[in-house]
């Protein structure tokens, strides 16, 4: 087939919302889950792998997320605009962080029909820059106040507040603002701490160490499988720490192609995160996964995943491989598992201490996965059994829309779960029943 012949092809399968460009022909994969996870041999897809994204529909005629058994789920805010991230100031005020992928030009047909999707399922856009103020002072569960906390901004998403300084991970760098305890908003401008390279993966989510002396800071690669080098992705596809008293950084880990979410585990100390593996091996190949990071380890991106399993597709460098640490718990095979928020025991009546996790959704596989608030269960400092849905129901059952997508995951003021929806442009409130 000519070029433009494939070209006007991809635009009507993108056109129509259908755009699944190579299916699964040897039946339906089991999802790779767990400690020990049965990945599949990967079976490259060559130069148009699977793309797959339902329609964003929102949540309309009183249709909600479905939750666990004994839990209930209530619309904390509504209208915002493609809401991310979620920070809970000392004073029960709610801070979200409303961003977007940013829409761009198309370089080949393959990112013609990408970004296409991608439009059509609210993923990118026009992003809206900044964060907003959420208050619930009746204590109804409903915030009733909202004001614009910080605007112009670019790209903003983590955010963290130690002292009187409240800092931002915009996309192209850390930025510090003053802040006064109660005020509903900042007017004063930052300060940049230091910079990151903008676009590929663009969110920077923020973690504060236990002693309040350091920030965390996921960055993710620029490409999926460092397509244009490793040049390019110096200082990427990492989690940073910045010391706060002097702005000094270095790399923590390295090897993480898009580690998004971060949180202390109580017991043990260790850092955790959730991370976004590569693209374009099969439906379950490789999984996403939730791992302890150490201090100068290095994951495997892009050399191999998992357990030293080689990536044939990318030149590779035999010490790092050998290197190479293999992540704690899958998470299925392209969740885009973003959120992650530490749930003490008791937190959700029927749940015991673990991980809830922010699962984004998949637009890259023949069958879709993720589009939950899933919770995996912890003993001893580790993971520790199956997972366990929280919420869930955020697609049609024919997979060709979407009411809402998770992201961020907070525990909020009164001790209830709150989660940031993107598509649904709602934070959830999940509670006792």
């Amino acid at each position: 087939m000519s070029f433009s012949g494939l070209f006007a092809q991809l635009v009507a399968l993108v056109g129509t919302g259908t755009v699944a460009i190579r299916r699964i022909t040897d039946g339906t994969p089991i999802p790779a889950w767990g400690k020990t996870p049965a990945i599949p041999v990967a079976k490259p897809q060559g130069a148009i792998p699977t793309l797959k994204m339902p329609t964003a529909k929102g949540w309309h005629d009183g249709r909600v997320p479905t939750t666990a058994p004994g839990l209930r789920v209530n619309a904390f805010a509504t209208g915002l605009e493609h809401p991310r991230w979620l920070c809970v100031l000392p004073n029960g005020d709610v801070l979200v962080a409303e961003s977007s992928s940013v829409a761009r030009p198309a370089k080949s047909i393959w990112d013609y029909a990408q970004i296409s999707t991608m439009k059509r399922a609210a993923a990118m856009g026009v992003s809206a820059n900044r964060i907003t103020l959420l208050r619930d002072a009746d204590g109804d569960g409903v915030a009733e106040i909202r004001e614009t906390f910080l605007e112009n901004l670019n790209q903003p998403f983590g955010m963290a507040l130690v002292g009187n300084t409240f800092y931002v991970g915009n996309t192209d760098g850390l930025v510090a603002f003053p802040y006064e305890p109660g005020a509903t908003s900042i007017k004063a401008p930052g300060r940049q701490i230091c910079d990151f390279k903008p676009s590929g993966h663009w969110t920077r989510s923020l973690l504060v160490s236990p002693d309040e002396t350091k920030l965390y800071v996921g960055v993710g690669s620029m490409t999926n499988i460092a397509d244009n080098g490793m040049e390019e992705e110096d200082g990427r596809a990492a989690i940073h720490e910045v010391d706060l008293a002097t702005g000094h950084r270095r790399i923590f880990a390295t090897g993480l192609r898009n580690a998004v979410g971060m949180a202390w585990e109580p017991h043990t100390g260790a850092l955790w995160t959730v991370v976004n593996e590569r693209d374009g091996l099969g439906d379950e190949t490789p999984p996403d996964y939730l791992t302890s990071v150490r201090d100068g380890g290095f994951y495997g991106w892009p050399y191999c995943y998992w357990d030293r399993v080689i990536d044939d597709r990318v030149p590779q460098d035999t010490a790092q491989v050998a290197s190479a640490i293999t992540p704690d718990y899958a998470l299925g095979g392209h969740t885009a598992s973003l959120g992650l928020c530490w749930l003490p025991a008791g937190t959700l009546p029927g749940f015991p201490e673990g991980m809830a996790i922010g699962q984004h959704g998949s637009w890259n596989r023949s069958i879709l996965s993720g589009y939950k608030l899933v919770f995996i269960p912890f003993a001893n400092g580790h993971p520790d059994g199956p997972p366990r849905d929280i919420l869930a129901g955020f697609l049609s059952p024919d997979e060709k829309e979407s009411y809402g997508r998770p992201v961020g995951v907070h525990i909020g003021p009164d001790g209830a779960v709150l989660m940031a929806d993107d598509v649904g442009d709602i934070i959830w409130r999940v509670t006792g029943g």
